[in-house]
């Protein structure tokens, strides 16, 4: 078997859903940071044991859970609140032996827009680390989320996850992605002395090293919200997906104008008064 842990703020909204697709798994824990409105109270009445801990980061948020609760299982499965599982993630998750030579494992999010999976839209598989040894795995945090350490050994899990990406609505997505932008924007000008990617990154079989490589050479092209666009509407079939692909390439490019905002004002903040 296998915990799961959920990370949580003012998510009385997403939270039951997550929660109803967890039914099956016997360790489900709530790290919360701080939420205003019924959060803990709706993870309580899931079943859900819940803690409490200040948010510094993503990454600090999950080493804790993993140094500081007591998870049952030496397996555990990072979820977020807008995110479910599916009955093949379940299973697949279930059957992993403890004593896999692994410290984690990749796994796909399936974004759904309205119900729809999205899937040309959202650059699937887009792999994240998630399925975890709670001992051995360690985070790093990276622009706004996490990553795995260097050097950690990592399977890939066949079954995937759902990602409601609208579960707020759009005006909220919107400003989330703009904190993004901005700690995005810190981090490539505190990097900006890294090399560039390669062209074997860049064209790699590797959906992970590719969409990494791909990143870090949006920063160095013009019209970004385009490109974005027009790679993911045009070039990634994302016109496919029917309406909610339109929706979902229309908000990566907003992202990206984010972005592009975002570093144009870090670097006048850096460079100071003329």
């Amino acid at each position: 078997m296998f915990s799961v842990l959920v990370l949580t703020l003012n998510e009385e909204r997403a939270l039951p859903a997550c929660l109803a697709s967890l039914r099956g798994c016997d360790d489900v824990v709530v790290l919360d940071s701080g939420s205003t409105d019924g959060t803990q109270a709706v993870a309580r009445a899931a079943g859900a044991r819940v803690f409490t801990h200040p948010f510094e980061s993503f990454a600090a948020q999950r080493t804790h859970a993993q140094t500081n609760l007591s998870l049952r299982h030496p397996w555990v499965f990072h979820l977020d609140a807008d995110e479910r599982f599916t009955p093949e993630l379940h299973a697949e998750c279930a059957s992993w032996p403890a004593d896999a030579p692994f410290d984690g494992a990749y796994v796909a999010p399936r974004m759904l827009l309205h119900g729809r999976w999205v899937r040309r839209s959202s650059d699937f598989p887009a792999y994240q680390a998630r399925f975890v040894h709670r001992d051995r795995f360690r985070w790093i945090q990276v622009g706004h989320g996490q990553r795995e350490a260097p050097g950690q050994r990592l399977a890939t899990l066949r079954a995937s996850y759902e990602h409601d990406v609208l579960i707020h609505g759009e005006a909220a997505w919107l400003e989330k992605h703009r904190r993004y932008a901005r700690e995005e924007a810190a981090r490539h000008l505190a990097t900006v002395t890294e090399a560039g990617p390669t062209v074997r990154a860049l064209v790699s079989g590797d959906p992970l090293l590719r969409r990494r490589a791909l990143k870090q050479l949006s920063y160095h092209l013009p019209a970004r919200p385009f490109l974005r666009w027009s790679y993911q509407y045009l070039l990634r079939g994302g016109f496919l997906d029917g309406r909610a692909g339109w929706q979902m390439c229309r908000l990566l490019a907003q992202y990206e104008r984010f972005a592009v905002d975002a570093l144009r004002a870090a670097r006048r903040s850096n460079r100071g008064p003329e």
